[in-house]
């Protein structure tokens, strides 16, 4: 199947290895791919001193199916002029990529998983993953639990009626049915409103009722629960697998999964109250990204407009906004249910530079000659002639512009600014070799020669225009007529509303085609056609985009392209911080043996690639290309470790073929160890190609100098990093306006930064240099994090977490729906005459009753088994507001097992209610939140 796979791909750098050009070749004759009909004559359409055309150039294509065949969009007649945001998570329901499958492949929302067919929408909930590919992908396939339609329902496809941020409503019509069914990222419900049929709902298996209240029906299917309700006054009929319900009048009904059958009545509250779109708003201040994710609703029955949303990890973890107890199983870890139609997330602004930092740690002479090295070679493109590998080039030269400067080199900055102004003027000007074509029906610009399917299936258009964009913004910073919209900036600006459009109402282009804002990243495939639902590999080149955004916004005075950039980038930041390298350790199954997945998936993530097995590059393609955007990647300095160390394992020793990026990468944690490993090989390397020689000495030494970015501390304009090394911080930010300002950083270190200029400053602070790593290095204290992490750091935030209620059972001793917190890969040995300590801040509100109960677990070799308990006694709380301290003075309770060494051990606390009918809270993130083990 290898050739089928390599047309499919969101993203096959195949041109990294020498058979490229044939094996590609191969594959598209595999699948029958080939040039569509000759267009008809094509217009020029200017845009400023640029121009693009509206026809594709002779001899090529646009979006096919996988046998080639041109294919629209798949739209009905009420959504056929609204632009499709191609590269979401349920494109395949507008983008049908196989011709014998005019439904949609399984669609990925989470909790629940969908796939429509000819009778409705099938729905699951994969709650137990598979480890597949010899080990190398974990999955939580879609399985239909139950299929949601009509009676008699039976339509020849399905289309996409409806769409907002991060909900669609897909629609159904047989000529005596009519059906719609809106979903969505983080919705529990599936609302459901028909015509021609009674309501329909056919269950996997034999369904078990625990709860028939008429219209309301509480069963389980598969060991999942779900409840269905149906208009007031109707009632379901149960026989064998199907259900059934008159809907008396009415055109709705709805379904939700619980979390646990005694959340019904809950989720009853809100079952009429549907959602008919979702929108997120943000704002980048002072160093701070806000975004605030709001559903609208509308009540079918009653006055009840709230609903519940399920938040994924990386949106939990950033926000103070309450949320319930309940929780669901999904393929990014943990999601918490909070009851409201709106919550906010609030994080610190991971800055861009356009370049480290001036330092001592650099020669000037050594780097001139690099530098020349690139700006004088006969080809600086390296034959580049597609968008992709034009991109990689252009993001080589990008990153030299600004260190020719900070030396003095001037004469070399402005050779390599006018290499890439012509070959960016070539791009941006229709009718040559190379150009861009604007498609009517998809509504996107797409460059040709094209490449990797960016034209036949739409894919990885961020990726490959985020280097055009970046390019751009270097070109501003020093050169801001040529990016005026009378000259260049137009066709700049058509990349971006292509890629990352803010607008909703622009009819030209989707609002941010490729991100998608609940997952908190982008996905790479225009079509989403895979069983597995939509991927993306490189991360970083999405994070490339976002930075370039950040630039270009600041470099032209657009504030608020410069804050969609902040918030696309701190976003996806903390999504890949989880989900592509699970730095807390909380995401990736146990059985999964992988610290870090070269792929996310609809569906889970494997250790792979799209066109290669090698360990180098499955995980450095998280990290190309390194820029001054790439530093977000320092907060978790740990994981990096973590990463490093699996690369090497499983590639046999220190990285050979990608080793400057991963050197590079490796400098963000430990600068003197990628210094080192530099050293070792004194420039004898064939350089990455899209890195230079003269980038990758100039960034391991400048680190190596200033120490590691210090995320701990932010400037309050998006174009500001610190850096800490031996107790001392550099700060540096590049103010690309017209007049002086004074940047402020959280630390209060202020910054006065001339027009136009890099400004950069050193002063006393600094943290510890790997503050996450756990072991016997960094002691046998752990804070409370938020999240479920026990965690050494000790710069976290105060925050506090739910405590689910004992629902009025008493608890004593066993845990119940506990609050838990884990630290793993802990060694150490058993200290003589100690005992496991805590110090936890309670706190049960004016409720009666409760008794915060603790368990401390060990498993001593991290296979999974826990071979020590404690459980302490419980501590009973005041009803007074207040925080009340529970320490093991309560005294234990229970104790089974023995302790022993920690060898890549798990250390775990759990704290639960004992007693009691209500929620209470535990604080996280201070020295009052802390577990000391008996270790040394």
């Amino acid at each position: 199947m290898i050739e089928v796979l390599l047309v499919r791909t969101s993203l096959s750098r195949l041109a990294s290895r020498p058979a490229a050009a044939t094996l590609l070749a191969i594959a598209v004759a595999a699948v029958g791919l080939g040039p569509a009909a000759s267009p008809a004559a094509a217009a020029t359409i200017p845009a400023g001193a640029g121009s693009y055309s509206d026809s594709r150039p002779a001899g090529t294509s646009g979006p096919t199916t996988n046998t080639g065949a041109p294919v629209t969009p798949k739209l009905t007649t009420a959504a056929r002029d609204k632009p499709v945001p191609t590269n979401d998570w349920w494109s395949s329901l507008a983008y049908q990529r196989y011709g014998d499958n005019p439904y949609s492949t399984p669609m990925y929302g989470h909790p629940l998983t969908y796939q429509a067919k000819a009778s409705g929408l099938e729905v699951g909930y994969p709650t137990t993953p598979a480890i597949v590919g010899d080990g190398r992908q974990y999955e939580y396939a879609h399985k239909a639990d139950l299929t949601v339609g009509l009676s008699g329902l039976n339509s020849p496809d399905t289309k996409a009626d409806a769409w907002s941020d991060w909900t669609v409503t897909p629609y159904w019509a047989d000529g005596s049915r009519t059906f719609r069914a809106t979903i969505g990222h983080g919705m529990p419900f599936v609302y459901a409103k028909g015509s021609g049929g009674d309501a329909r709902i056919t269950t996997a298996s034999a369904p078990t009722v625990f709860s028939d209240q008429g219209n309301v029906l509480g069963i389980t299917v598969a060991g999942h629960h779900y409840a269905l309700f149906a208009p007031t006054g109707s009632d379901w009929n149960v026989s064998g697998t199907a259900i059934t319900a008159g809907l008396g009048g009415k055109d709705y009904f709805s379904l939700a999964v619980l979390p646990s059958t005694d959340a019904l009545a809950t989720y009853k509250k809100y079952a009429f109250s549907f959602v008919t779109g979702s929108q997120v708003a943000w704002q980048s201040t002072g160093g701070n990204v806000r975004a605030t994710y709001s559903l609208t609703t509308e009540a079918k029955e009653g006055t009840e407009r709230g609903t519940l949303q399920a938040l994924y990890r990386h949106q939990w973890l950033h926000t103070t906004d309450a949320l319930t107890p309940y929780t669901y199983v999904s393929p990014r870890g943990t999601m918490k249910v909070r009851e409201s139609a709106t919550f906010t997330t609030s994080q610190k602004n991971n800055g861009v530079v356009p370049a480290l930092p001036a330092s001592s740690g650099v020669d000037k002479a050594r780097l001139t000659g690099y530098l020349n090295e690139v700006a004088n070679a006969s080809d600086p493109f390296s034959g580049a002639a597609d968008t992709y590998w034009t991109g990689k080039a252009l993001g080589r030269l990008a990153q030299l512009v600004p260190v020719a400067d900070q030396i003095g080199e001037t004469a070399t900055r402005d050779k390599l600014l006018g290499l890439m102004k012509g070959r960016l003027q070539e791009w941006f000007t229709a009718g040559g070799a190379s150009e861009f074509s604007y498609d009517k029906d998809w509504k996107t610009l797409t460059g040709y020669p094209a490449s990797y399917g960016s034209d036949t299936e739409l894919n990885d258009h961020h990726f490959h225009y985020s280097y055009y964009v970046y390019a751009a913004a270097i070109i501003a910073q020093y050169d801001q007529a040529w990016v005026a919209d009378s000259a260049w900036g137009t066709m700049i600006k058509h990349l971006i509303r292509d890629t990352a459009n803010a607008s909703r109402t622009d009819s030209a282009y989707p609002f941010l085609r490729g991100f998608d804002v609940y997952a908190g990243h982008s996905w790479a495939s225009g079509h989403q056609g895979f069983a597995a639902g939509n991927n993306q590999e490189s991360s970083s080149e999405s994070i490339n985009l976002s930075a370039a955004l950040v630039l270009f916004g600041s470099a032209t005075g657009d504030n608020n392209l410069r804050d969609l950039g902040s918030y696309l980038l701190t976003t996806e930041s903390e999504a890949i911080t989880q989900y592509w390298f699970d730095a807390s350790q909380q995401v990736f199954p146990a059985s999964f043996g992988h610290d870090t997945v070269g792929m996310v998936w609809g569906s889970g993530g494997a250790y792979s690639t799209w066109w290669t097995a090698n360990p180098e590059e499955i995980h450095g393609i998280n990290v190309l290309p390194v820029t001054g955007g790439s530093l977000h990647l320092a907060r978790e300095k740990a994981a990096i470790k973590r990463n490093i160390a699996e690369m090497e394992r499983e590639n046999g020793g220190p990285a050979q073929e990608w080793r400057d990026l991963l050197w590079q990468f490796e400098s963000l944690s430990d600068p003197a160890a990628a210094k080192a490993k530099w050293d070792g090989v004194n420039g004898n390397y064939e350089p990455e190609q899209g890195e230079s020689k003269a980038h990758t000495y100039h960034w391991i030494n400048t680190l190596n100098a200033v120490g590691a970015p210090d995320m701990t501390v932010s400037g309050d304009i998006p174009t500001s990093a610190v850096f800490s090394k031996n107790g001392t911080r550099t700060y540096t930010a590049h103010n690309h306006g017209s007049t002086a300002r004074t940047v402020t950083f959280s630390d209060g270190k202020t910054l006065s930064v001339p027009a136009r200029s890099t400004a950069t400053s050193t002063g006393p602070g600094g943290s510890n240099p790997d503050p996450e790593e756990p072991g016997p290095s960094t002691g046998n204290t752990f804070r409370l994090k938020s999240g479920g992490v026990l965690t050494t750091a000790t710069t976290d935030p105060a925050g506090a977490d739910t405590v689910a209620s004992a629902d009025g059972v008493n608890r004593d001793g066993t845990p119940y729906r506990p609050t838990v917190y884990e630290v793993k890969k802990v060694n150490g040995k058993v200290a003589s005459g100690a005992a496991t300590a805590f110090r936890l801040r309670v706190d049960a509100g004016t409720k009666v009753g409760l008794a915060p109960q603790v368990r401390v677990s060990y498993d001593l070799t991290g296979d999974g088994t826990f071979d020590r308990a404690e459980t302490f006694r419980y501590f009973a709380t005041d009803p007074v507001n207040g925080w009340e301290e529970y320490t093991q003075a309560s005294g234990v309770q229970a104790v089974t097992g023995s302790l022993g060494e920690l060898k890549n051990g798990t250390v775990r606390l759990e704290v639960w209610n004992a007693l009691g009918s209500g929620t209470s809270q535990v604080q996280t993130g201070t020295d009052a939140a802390v577990l000391k083990i008996p270790y040394v």
